[in-house]
């Protein structure tokens, strides 16, 4: 209720308990159905960084259910997200590259960025993922890359 009117902010305080509560009763359809919803309270927020990050995790869990109609949705509110910046990294996925390839560890990147190391950690796995890389050095030395110049 609180998202559809207007109150994301509370939504997602709200949405982050229900998520809990649903995690912890080992209920992964109502918990991924939750994420999704604070997918759309982070965008309502701007933040497109969470709002990406939330709906991945809903995904991974629709498709691992098999929950066509509710992987549908989420495919549909991914291609409808703002674009991001080159190689299909958001912005912050590039800040968090740039210091990946300055030799930073997750913990110093979540101090630096005042995040938390589990987000940095997120952020470092879905660069990887987006680069097809598998490692921090593969990762520095395609960002190094004259091609794609990312730093």
């Amino acid at each position: 209720m609180l998202l559809a009117e207007g109150d994301a902010r509370a939504a997602c305080f709200t949405l982050r308990r229900a998520w809990t509560a649903w995690r912890d009763l080992d209920a992964p359809y109502e918990a991924a159905r939750v994420r999704l919803l604070v997918g759309l309270a982070c965008r309502a927020l701007g933040d497109e960084d969470t709002a990406g990050m939330e709906l991945d995790a809903a995904r991974v869990v629709f498709e691992q259910l098999g929950a066509a109609p509710d992987l549908a949705r989420v495919d549909s509110l991914v291609r409808r997200a703002p674009s991001g910046v080159p190689h299909g990294l958001t912005r912050r996925e590039l800040q968090v590259l740039r210091l990946v390839t300055a030799g930073r560890t997750n913990k110093a990147i979540a101090a630096e960025l005042v995040l938390s190391e589990r987000t940095v950690d997120r952020h470092v796995s879905n660069i990887f993922t987006k680069l097809g890389v598998s490692s921090r050095a593969a990762a520095t030395a395609y960002a190094y890359a004259y091609e794609h110049q990312l730093v």
